[in-house]
């Protein structure tokens, strides 16, 4: 390590940012990055957290998902957010977008708007493709 820059296989565990392509042989990239540290004491306001949940529900029902919402009310701002960027059903694009929000009410307010966007239609066309 040096200048809290990594040489690591990347295993989807840590946000970086890509500082250059490594110059090499081999048949995988590589590249010079440098970690971003999450901020693991961020936390919604009460109004943001509760309309990420109404915003949710509305999301949930219109694309006929069955969710355990007393376990949803139970989840930490952090463990939602970041849980609900992983397995929301959005194309790569709207993905990579939550993984670059710098902060955890950006990722949040990203979120409201892709389920917003997507969940609008009557569910009978592909909701997937944010071009």
């Amino acid at each position: 390590m040096e200048d809290g820059r990594y040489n690591l296989i990347l295993e989807g565990q840590s946000r970086f940012k890509l500082l250059h392509e490594l110059d090499t042989t081999t048949s995988f990239r590589q590249i010079e990055g440098e970690l971003i540290e999450d901020n693991a004491d961020e936390t919604l306001s009460h109004a943001q957290r509760g309309g990420f949940e109404r915003e949710a529900r509305e999301f949930a029902d219109s694309q006929g998902y069955s969710v355990d919402w007393s376990s949803v009310e139970r989840l930490d701002d952090q463990s939602l957010i970041n849980g609900v960027s992983q397995i929301a059903p959005f194309d790569g694009a709207s993905k990579q977008a939550l993984l670059e929000a710098s902060s955890l009410s950006d990722r949040c307010e990203l979120l409201v708007q892709l389920m917003q966007f997507f969940g609008r239609g009557d569910g009978s066309e592909e909701i997937m493709t944010l071009q």
